[in-house]
């Protein structure tokens, strides 16, 4: 066998090395409260997600993991350590934000805190929602992912209350929307796969 032919080979399977290695993105539901919207704003990405046929995605939902408040509790509950082995199972996420008070929900924030290293070396996109799209929060949110060195992708769709949800309760995204979610997504699987090697 020539060296081209061994070259074009070992490109062959280095491709099917990287098709079989697909990448497990978790759509991080980011509130806990009663009445939350965010479940069918993260049912609407994972959709769109699965459209696309590059990647496991799958929602990863804070509130059942019944998480204490960071610094309370001796740090033994079950749902700590359930909540470090799903992260830590993951490759990137996409943190659905809703924006409280000008940041991001205690229980995210709370989450954010009770793991370290499941975070590093990953990606991360921004799918935000409020009165202004959410954008005050995902910038707060872009601050702690530098912290736990996370890598933010710079597309961010940010959804309206006033025009993508009726009633402030039902979710009826505008269509344009989709084009958004999709250039996130791009950039997070890349991103992704990236950071995968550095890891």
């Amino acid at each position: 066998m020539g060296f081209f032919e061994k070259l074009l080979k070992k490109a062959t399977k280095e491709e099917e090395t990287m098709a079989n290695d697909t990448l497990r993105i978790g759509i991080i539901l980011g509130s806990t409260r009663q009445g939350r919207v965010s479940p069918q704003v993260g049912k609407w990405v994972k959709e769109l997600a699965d459209q696309r046929g590059d990647a496991h995605y799958e929602i990863v939902d804070i509130a059942d993991f019944n998480l204490p408040f960071f610094g309370t509790t001796d740090g033994t509950e079950p749902g700590i350590a359930a909540w470090n082995e799903k992260l830590a199972s993951l490759d990137g996420f996409v943190f659905i934000v809703q924006e409280y008070n000008h940041s991001i929900t205690g229980a995210l924030k709370n989450a954010l805190d009770w793991a370290r290293e499941a975070w590093n070396n990953k990606a991360a996109g921004i799918v935000s929602y409020g009165s202004t799209g959410g954008a005050r929060a995902a910038e707060h949110l872009r601050g702690i992912c530098g912290e736990l060195k996370i890598a933010d992708v710079r597309t961010h769709p940010t959804l309206s209350l006033f025009t993508d949800f009726e009633n402030g309760t039902v979710f009826k995204p505008q269509a344009f929307h989709v084009e958004q979610v999709n250039a996130m997504l791009d950039e997070l699987l890349l991103w992704s796969r990236a950071l995968k090697a550095v890891r």
